[in-house]
């Protein structure tokens, strides 16, 4: 009688299919926070704050200020290329 009973919900002396389930839903969930997680630390790296002063400005200095976020320049070399875009231009060489 205990056997039928269980026989009749499901139960067939294997595996419950509800942990296979239960075991599926939690991979699933766990690459989602991982996919989430990561995500967000790249963000927060491609956002990192420039050097006090700096101003991101547009175009050049915009791209200037980006590379030194990615650690691509160090400081000194920022703040040498910032004022060689800052000079005003020069008359034109061609005439």
């Amino acid at each position: 009688m205990f056997h039928r009973h269980f026989h009749h919900v499901g139960w067939s002396g294997t595996w419950w299919p509800g942990f296979w389930l239960f075991l599926i839903g939690f991979v699933v969930l766990a690459a989602l926070l991982t996919v989430l997680i990561v995500l967000v630390a790249r963000r927060r790296e491609a956002h990192r704050a420039v050097p006090a002063g700096a101003d991101r400005g547009t175009g050049p200095q915009r791209i200037l200020a980006e590379r030194y976020a990615r650690g691509e320049l160090d400081e000194e070399e920022y703040r040498r290329r910032l004022e060689i875009l800052r000079e005003p231009p020069g008359p034109d060489p061609s005439g």
